[in-house]
């Protein structure tokens, strides 16, 4: 799984541009205004991730534990969690899921899930965000929020879009990297692991991972 972000030099350079298609959005559909505050969600985020692992005064520990924090206040971990092992929770699943075993798996996913963006994440300490554009998704107020990372060293740029969820607090719920949907890599990842070794080993797993 490959993800980005990261800015070195985001905020006022953002650029914004609603879809003149987000005029006939379908009804529920995120409006302009909804759309913008999206916007601003995903680069204020990615500002607070840029004062976080560039402060010199913290250790690389230190600036991975805040780091965490920052993305778990941000992330709808446990609807994002829940998509990852959807197939085990449909009515025609192979494997039925008992509550004691979901329970476990949900107790299990926060610092899983946070541990492992975030490590992918670290990387991008230096990069630059832009946000391009965004697009209404859905009848729910969800936004894509469209964005362009670069790295001052040289690299290819990478396109990244931030699937924001729509309510009272806006909140990360996928990326999808470069053609690559986050979500769904991860949940073929999980079914291989459940059709090898089973659902409980992968609750296991997902404890002892760091």
């Amino acid at each position: 799984m490959s993800l980005v972000l990261g800015a070195a030099s985001i905020g006022a350079t953002a650029l914004v541009a609603v879809p003149a298609s987000a005029q006939q959005a379908p009804a529920g559909a995120a409006t302009p205004d909804q759309q913008k505050a999206a916007a601003a969600f995903i680069d204020k985020l990615a500002a607070d991730a840029f004062v976080v692992l560039r402060d010199k005064s913290l250790t690389k520990d230190q600036a991975r534990t805040k780091f965490r924090a920052l993305l778990r206040n941000n992330f709808a971990v446990d609807e994002a969690g829940l998509r990852l092992i959807r197939r085990y929770r449909a009515p025609n699943s192979p494997i039925k899921l008992t509550d004691a075993q979901l329970t476990a798996y949900r107790q299990a996913l926060p610092d899983f899930l946070i541990n492992t963006y975030s490590d992918r994440l670290y990387d991008f300490a230096s990069s630059k965000v832009t946000i391009v554009r965004t697009v209404p998704r859905g009848n729910r107020g969800d936004v894509d929020v469209v964005t362009r990372i670069t790295d001052p060293k040289g690299g290819k740029p990478i396109d990244a879009t931030w699937a924001v969820k729509g309510g009272a607090k806006p909140l990360v719920n996928n990326i999808t990297v470069n053609g690559v949907n986050v979500a769904l890599t991860q949940e073929a990842d999980f079914s291989a692991y459940i059709e090898k070794n089973g659902f409980d080993a992968l609750v296991d797993f997902m404890k002892k991972s760091k």
